[in-house]
């Protein structure tokens, strides 16, 4: 679990999507490497160290764009701009180094998506904040300008990617066209990675089974439910919000239902505003939290270790999807190798790793059709029998102002 972001592009492709709304099993592959050399508990702790390590690796290849050559690694659209990918790979090796951001292990399967990233290329990854939400990803690279502990890649939620399309340099990976338009801006800002559903995680072998939302309210729950995250800076904790609405019979237009639901929640004193972690769901204390699919069933897999069955409920007509947005920051240090992480995020071996994290890649259509896809990987995939619902980005737009203006009544 982290406070993180959301995506509100079309789920394309979502039909395939589908989510058992019972206890979740284990899922394949989350990882437990942040980067090739580091633990995520180290790294959150170490982001100063790896990214004077960064300075001191990189700093030759960082000003002139990274490749060494004529090639200005900063501005390059393709990687025909290096001459086809055999360049971009060279010059990526070249600088050596990759700045990362918000990505902790046991998201969306990112742990062995870095450490297959790293053994392929020999590239160092330097993870920095790997519990960051979209808004301190984008923070970080206004403070870090012009040096090398900038990240060099975004992965983050609609509401601050599409305010921040100034801070992206356009790139189109090889597999471009494998990329559903809807997901996808057109000159290359940015483009879509993998989704999930939105649900309650809960530890079945504490409190039962949770069959609505309104279980919440009562005096068990007292001190133990958690959002991940705040809504007006973190996509999940957005997603999750939109999500109690709907349940509570408002719509993408109408959030109003979810305000009142929290404050109930907060009246009753079970909502805690807090950001849940591995560590708070361990220990028990955040015995619900409200987060994605894929991050619930990495859950399950480590409290299964300890005996503990943890759930995941979706409400009725409120299963909420919403892509996540890649982007390459304008002003990466090592702008060769950012460009590299998005052509193998978009390869079939990342996009199957994805996957076995209980995320659906957003070529999965592609992929199902050519006859790419890890049929074990896609046996991780949630199933839910009511359809996904998306907000348009003007919903997403109207949504943010709206809880902007609200959630201070809950938080504060």
């Amino acid at each position: 679990m982290r406070v993180h972001r959301m995506r509100t592009a079309a789920l394309a492709g979502i039909a395939a999507l589908s989510m058992v709304v019972a206890a979740c099993g284990s899922s394949g592959g989350t990882g437990t490497s942040q980067s090739s050399s580091e633990s995520s508990s180290s790294q959150s702790s170490s982001q100063n160290s790896s990214g004077s390590s960064s300075s001191q690796q990189s700093s030759s290849s960082s000003g002139s764009g990274g490749s060494g050559s004529s090639v200005d690694a900063k501005t390059a659209t393709s990687a025909s701009d290096f001459g086809g990918m055999d360049g971009l790979v060279a010059a990526a090796k070249k600088e050596g180094q990759l700045n990362v951001i918000a990505l902790p292990p046991d998201w969306a399967n990112y742990g062995a998506i870095i450490k297959a990233f790293s053994a392929k290329y020999g590239i160092t990854v330097n993870s920095q904040n790997p519990n960051g939400s979209s808004a301190q990803e984008i923070e970080a690279a206004k403070t870090n300008a012009g040096t090398n502990t900038a990240p060099d890649v975004f992965d983050l939620g609609p509401a601050v990617a599409l305010a921040s399309t100034d801070m992206f340099a356009p790139y189109k990976v090889q597999s471009w066209a494998d990329i559903p338009d809807a997901n996808k801006e057109a000159s290359g800002l940015w483009f879509n990675d993998y989704t999930g559903v939105m649900s309650v995680g809960y530890n079945k072998t504490k409190f039962g089974e949770i069959t609505s939302l309104n279980d919440l309210l009562g005096a068990k729950f007292k001190g133990t439910f958690a959002l991940n995250g705040n809504p007006t800076q973190a996509g999940a904790a957005f997603s999750g919000f939109v999500m109690v609405a709907l349940a509570n019979g408002g719509s993408p237009d109408n959030l109003q239902p979810g305000i009142d639901f929290f404050k109930k929640a907060k009246d009753a004193g079970t909502f805690i505003p807090i950001d849940p972690t591995p560590a708070t769901i361990a220990s028990g204390q955040t015995g619900v939290v409200i987060d994605w699919s894929y991050n619930q069933l990495s859950a399950a897999k480590e409290l299964k270790k300890q005996g503990v069955d943890w759930a995941m409920y979706v409400p009725d007509n409120a299963a909420v999807g919403s892509y996540y947005v890649q982007a390459i920051n304008k002003g990466a240090p090592h702008p060769a190798a950012a460009r590299l992480w998005e052509e193998f995020l978009y390869t079939p071996e990342a996009q199957n790793l994805y996957m076995a994290g209980g995320a659906q890649p957003v070529e999965f259509e592609a992929m199902k059709k050519a006859g790419t896809l890890d049929t074990a990987a896609e046996a991780s995939l949630p199933k839910t029998s009511s359809p996904i619902i998306q907000l348009t980005d003007a919903q997403q737009k109207a949504a943010s102002t709206f809880l902007n203006a609200n959630w201070s009544k809950i938080a504060g």
